[in-house]
């Protein structure tokens, strides 16, 4: 087998752990919210933050490095239009990723002190969720639309 086939099969196995990883940790979470049982939310949020740092983080950095390999390994240019589009996708989306993993590591917290202390939540909490919400919607389109290109790879 040759590098280029073992790096491409990386970079789309990355690419599903980093959309699949995202998609099923936000259903997880957004299930969970649903349940009036703190401590049910609060499980929920200690495994949305630890499945980001385990399987996201490691995505997230991998798919560039072996973008970037891939595509000057096979004839492409990096100027290309739509590699170009890419990587602005893939930077919006990993921007609403760093303030995502912030808000889940608030919410995460807030949980913590309210079933320590068996007091209700801070009205704060259910506005960073919506915002967490909000912020994975442009970044899972983001995504949706880079696999449409890296797929056609149009010219």
């Amino acid at each position: 087998m040759d590098s280029y086939a073992i790096v491409k099969t990386v970079h789309i196995i990355s690419a599903t752990v980093l959309f699949g990883t995202g998609l099923g940790i936000a259903f997880f979470f957004l299930c969970a919210q649903k349940n009036k049982n703190l401590a049910v939310r609060l499980f929920a949020a200690n495994t949305t933050v630890i499945a980001d740092f385990i399987f996201t983080l490691p995505a997230i950095i991998i798919q560039p490095v072996t973008g970037i390999w891939l595509v000057t390994n096979s004839g492409y240019h990096l100027d290309e239009t739509w590699l170009k589009v890419t990587y602005a996708l893939y930077v919006i989306a990993g921007l609403c990723w760093i303030p995502v993993v912030w808000i889940q590591i608030k919410l995460r917290d807030m949980l913590r002190i309210s079933v320590a202390s068996g007091k209700a939540l801070p009205r704060r909490y259910d506005k960073l969720f919506r915002t967490w919400f909000l912020l994975g919607l442009p970044a899972f389109g983001g995504l949706i639309v880079v696999f449409f290109l890296m797929v056609l790879k149009p010219g």
